[in-house]
């Protein structure tokens, strides 16, 4: 089985990185293109064994999957350049959350599926969220599916759930990060406690974290219930967080809704399919 990939930069390296060290892919299944040869010379240094194509046509014509890897608004012009290319046996995977489904149906004749992948695969945990095209078959589904279990778990959800599922399993590294690192800031500069150590300490308590929430069968409400002792330091600490980010993630979900919809937006224009698509 061939898996191409056009695009190879920040997710794109990233999914060859991790199919490959996964054992997921072998070097020789994987064909690759980018509008930068500097970006495609690094990656075969690293993957000795990999095709290296010399256009996106060459890529899609040759791959039995394959992954679009490019920013949303380059992808009408990417599926003009390489639609004549693909055959309806294929399976094209979009990984940028925009793009819907309809949008590569009506433009390709492949089997169509959107998968949002996350940095946590580069460590082969998190989740990849799955949405999968009616011209899928029950093969195409398991091929897929196990695919992806190499390097994370992957989920199959409703389209219409993907921008908020995408804040979670795609975007949360971020959004917790610049938590911890607001925390550690606000603690280094009260105590002087080494920022390594604090760092150390919060990732060792996250990773802790989610197991109990993934393994340890808590809701996050029980585990609030069973870590805060009444009166105690961290229901006090609780109740300020409370008052504190009242409204705050609301208004996070708001903007990241915002910017999706317009994006969404934008795509039904460039396809040619405007006023499709309804936010639910």
């Amino acid at each position: 089985m061939k898996v191409g990939f056009i695009g190879t930069g920040s997710m794109g390296g990233l999914l060859i990185d991790a199919f490959l060290s996964s054992g997921g892919l072998l070097a020789g299944d994987v064909i690759a293109s980018n509008r930068s040869p500097q970006k495609l010379a690094r990656l075969a240094q690293l993957h000795p064994g990999i095709t290296l194509a010399g256009s996106n046509s060459e890529t899609a014509s040759r791959s039995d999957i394959l992954f679009l890897c490019v920013k949303p608004m380059e992808f009408k012009a990417l599926t003009d350049e390489i639609g004549h290319c693909l055959r309806s046996e294929q399976i094209v995977v979009s990984i940028t959350s925009p793009v819907q489904i309809y949008h590569l149906e009506s433009a390709l004749p492949s089997k169509i599926a959107k998968i949002i992948p996350s940095i946590t695969h580069s460590v082969y945990s998190g989740t990849s969220l799955c949405v999968l095209g009616s011209r899928l078959g029950a093969d195409d589904r398991a091929k897929l599916l196990k695919l992806m279990s190499h390097i994370g778990t992957p989920v199959e959800i409703y389209e219409h759930h993907t921008r908020i599922s995408s804040d979670f399993s795609s975007c949360g590294p971020a959004f917790l990060s610049y938590f911890i690192e607001r925390w550690i800031e606000a603690a280094a500069e009260a105590t002087g406690i080494d920022r390594t150590l604090a760092g150390k300490l919060t990732g060792e308590v996250l990773l802790g974290t989610g197991k109990l929430l993934t393994e340890g069968e808590f809701t996050p409400q029980q585990l609030q219930d069973r870590v805060a002792v009444p009166g105690g330091i961290t229901a006090e600490a609780l109740n300020h967080l409370r008052c504190s980010l009242d409204g705050v993630f609301e208004r996070l979900i708001a903007t990241t809704h915002k910017k999706y919809d317009e994006d969404v937006a934008k795509l039904d224009s460039l396809f040619g399919r405007d006023g499709i698509h309804q936010n639910k």
